[in-house]
């Protein structure tokens, strides 16, 4: 994010300067769950979903609802 905020490169995010951290949740060493939860709050386009996120979810397994789990067969 230091980066992002300091780069001189003229993009569409640079516009918006300065990003700032509101968040951090460490999702393991899964990455393809990170990804997958990083769809789905991308996804929902919902600045209230964000927002919640950011002031109530303070776990993995808080996160975990937004991705779709696929049911097992026996």
């Amino acid at each position: 994010m230091n980066e992002h905020n300091n780069s001189d490169r003229v993009t569409y995010t640079s516009k918006h300067r300065p990003w700032v951290l509101k968040k951090f949740i460490e999702l393991g060493i899964d990455r393809s769950f990170a990804m997958q939860i990083e769809k789905a709050i991308k996804k929902s386009k919902s600045r209230v979903v964000i927002e919640k996120i950011i002031s109530n979810i303070n776990s993995v397994d808080d996160l975990a609802h937004l991705v779709r789990v696929p049911m097992r067969r026996d």
